[in-house]
């Protein structure tokens, strides 16, 4: 049996005036439709906190400031297995645009489990759902 591939990837839980932005998937993508933090794959040689910059300036041509880890997850998924590691935004500049997803939202911490979220994501959004920001 092959082993799964290992896939390293980092969440941006941006926090704007007590909401927090989600993000959902395309039809065409891997976990089609479902909610997730904007982010992506760890590069070689980069810190969490330079893949979360380069992500969301890639995808939503917008600048954070990283702040604190939310939480860890590993999941295991048909395509490998996804480490997860969330945190804390602030939008620096700009304002997020859609490209590589379909829809925003911005949701109060007790509104987040009213979406359909990623399995990894679930973990950070059960604290964040406790969470005064």
């Amino acid at each position: 049996m092959k082993e799964k591939k290992n896939i390293h990837v980092v969440g941006a839980v941006i926090v704007s005036e007590g909401e927090i932005l989600c993000a959902q998937r395309g039809p065409d993508k891997s976990l089609p439709h479902l909610w997730e933090f904007p982010g992506g794959k760890i590069e070689e040689g980069e810190t969490h906190q330079e893949t979360l910059r380069r992500e969301i300036e890639e995808e939503m041509y917008c600048k954070v400031r990283v702040g604190e880890q939310v939480d860890h997850t590993v999941h295991e998924y048909d395509f490998g297995i996804v480490h997860l590691t969330t945190y804390y935004c602030e939008l620096q500049q700009g304002t997020p645009t859609l490209t590589e997803h379909i829809e925003f939202k911005w949701l109060s911490p007790k509104d987040l489990k009213s979406l359909e979220w990623a399995p990894a994501d679930i973990p950070a959004i059960e604290k964040l759902s406790q969470a005064t920001l």
